[in-house]
C-alpha cells in the first residue's frame, strides 16, 4: 500500500511494471473491481421495472428518459469538474465520498413509490438521481486516473479486466432488481444494491492510499486536440446507445414482445454478457497491439450502427419485431460495444502524451474526467431524445436514430482524421 501511495503521488513518468503484479497492483485492481461491480448494479436495476412503476404513477415516456438522462448530465459536470480539480481534492477522499453519497441516494430511491403521483414524483426523482449522479461522477472519475497512473502501460488490459466487473454489475443487476421487485416489493432492490455499494467504503478507505499530486493541465488545452474531440464523438454515440435502451428496451419487450418484468431482466443479459466477457480480450489486444485501435474502433462501431437499425428493427425493412432478433442484436450491440469502447481511453491518453501532458495523475485526471463527462452527455442524449422520438414515433425509429447516429461518428472519423484510420 505504500508503494502505491509513491506510484499514485508521483508526478515523474512511470516505470514500466513488471510482469508479475506487486501487491499494491493487487490491491488496486480490488479496489476498482469493487467499485464497478457495485456501481454497475446500483445502475442497472432501474431498466426493467422502474419505466413501468414510472408510468403507473402517470409520467410520461418522454420525462421517464429524462429522469434517466439527468443521472447522465449530472455525471457530466461533476466529471469535468472533480477531474479538473482531483489534484486538490485528492483521489481517495472523491473514491470514499463518491461511493458513500452514491450508495445512500440509491437507498433514497427505494422510498419514492410511497409519495404521491405525478410532479412529487418527478421532482424527488430528479433530485435523488442528481445527487447520485455527481458521487458517481467522483469515484468513476477518480478510479480511471488511479487505474491509470498505477498501470501505465497496460491500461487497455487492465481496463478490460475492470470491464468483466462492469459486465457482471450489468449482467447481475436487472434480473436481480426484477426478482427482488417481484419478490418483495419496489423498496427491496434499491435498499439491497444500496447496501451493497456502501460496503465498499471501508473496503476503499482501507486499500486505497492518500496521495498528494504536484501539478495541473488545462481542459482547454486538452480539447483543442482533433484526434481527442473525434474519439471523444465515438465514446458519446457509445454511450448515447446505451442509455437509450436503458429507458425504452423494457417498455418495448412488454408491449411489443409480451414479456414480463422478470424476463426483461434477463433480455438484457444478452447486452451486458458479451460486453463483459469480451473486455479483457479486447484490452489485452489493444495494448499488445496499439497500432490496430483504431480499426477496432471503426469495425465496432460499424458493426453497432448495423445492429441498432436491426433491433427493432426499423420500419424501411418491413421485418416484423420478434425475440429472437431482437436477443440476437443485442448479442451484436453488447460485443460491438466492447470492442469500440476499451481502446478508447488509452487512446485519448496517448494523444495526451503525445502533445505535451506530463505523465502525471494530473493529466489522467483531466483525460478521465474528460471521458466520464463525453460518456455521460451520451448518456444524457440517449435516454432523452429516444424516449421522446419513442413517444412521438415508436421504438424502432429510435434504435434507428442510435444507429445512424454510430456510423457518423465512425464516417467522420474516417472523413476528417486520415491518420487517425
Amino acid at each position: 500500500v505504500i508503494a502505491c501511495e509513491r506510484c499514485i503521488g508521483d508526478s515523474s513518468p512511470a516505470e514500466t511494471p513488471a510482469t508479475k503484479m506487486s501487491r499494491h497492483q493487487i490491491l488496486t485492481l480490488i479496489a476498482m473491481a469493487s467499485i464497478n461491480f457495485s456501481s454497475m448494479i446500483c445502475y442497472s436495476i432501474l431498466g426493467p421495472f422502474f419505466p413501468n412503476e414510472a408510468k403507473k404513477k402517470g409520467v410520461s415516456q418522454a420525462m421517464i428518459g429524462l429522469i434517466f438522462g439527468i443521472y447522465a448530465l449530472c455525471t457530466l459536470v461533476g466529471s469535468l469538474l472533480l477531474g479538473k480539480y482531483i489534484v486538490q481534492i485528492g483521489a481517495k477522499f472523491m473514491i470514499v465520498a463518491g461511493l458513500f453519497v452514491s450508495s445512500v441516494c440509491t437507498v433514497l430511491f427505494g422510498f419514492l413509490d410511497q409519495v404521491s403521483d405525478g410532479t412529487v414524483f418527478v421532482v424527488l426523482c430528479f433530485i435523488t438521481r442528481c445527487i447520485n449522479a455527481i458521487g458517481f461522477s467522483a469515484a468513476v472519475t477518480s478510479s480511471f486516473a488511479v487505474s491509470a497512473k498505477v498501470f501505465p502501460e497496460n491500461i487497455a488490459t487492465v481496463l478490460g479486466f475492470m470491464e468483466i466487473f462492469t459486465g457482471l454489475g450489468l449482467i447481475l443487476g436487472p434480473p436481480l432488481g426484477s426478482w427482488l421487485y417481484q419478490s418483495f416489493g419496489y423498496e427491496i432492490p434499491f435498499v439491497f444494491t444500496g447496501c451493497l455499494l456502501f460496503a465498499t467504503v471501508p473496503l476503499n478507505m482501507w486499500i486505497l492510499p492518500t496521495a498528494v499530486p504536484s501539478s495541473q493541465n488545462s481542459f482547454l488545452r486538452l480539447c483543442t486536440r482533433m484526434k481527442i474531440l473525434l474519439i471523444c464523438f465515438v465514446v458519446f454515440s457509445l454511450s448515447s446507445g446505451l442509455g437509450f435502451l436503458d429507458a425504452t428496451l423494457s417498455i418495448f419487450a412488454i408491449e411489443k414482445l409480451n414479456l414480463s418484468a422478470g424476463s426483461v431482466g434477463l433480455l438484457m443479459i444478452g447486452l451486458s454478457l458479451p460486453y463483459g466477457a469480451a473486455s479483457p480480450v479486447f484490452g489485452v489486444i489493444s495494448d499488445k497491439y496499439p497500432s490496430i485501435r483504431k480499426w477496432m474502433m471503426v469495425i465496432g462501431g460499424m458493426a453497432t450502427a448495423v445492429s441498432f437499425c436491426f433491433l427493432g428493427p426499423l420500419p424501411v425493412f418491413h421485418i416484423r419485431s420478434q425475440l429472437w432478433l431482437t436477443v440476437l442484436m443485442l448479442i451484436v450491440v453488447g460485443f460491438s460495444l466492447c470492442m469500440t469502447c476499451i481502446p478508447t481511453f488509452a487512446e485519448m491518453i496517448a494523444c495526451a502524451h503525445e502533445n505535451g501532458f506530463e505523465e502525471g495523475l494530473s493529466t489522467l485526471g483531466l483525460v478521465s474526467g474528460l471521458f466520464s463527462a463525453v460518456w455521460s452527455a451520451g448518456m444524457f442524449f440517449g435516454p432523452t431524445i429516444g424516449g421522446y422520438i419513442t413517444q412521438a414515433l415508436n421504438f424502432e425509429w429510435s434504435a434507428g436514430v442510435q444507429g445512424a447516429l454510430a456510423f457518423l461518428a465512425v464516417r467522420t472519423n474516417s472523413m476528417h482524421n486520415r491518420p487517425f484510420l
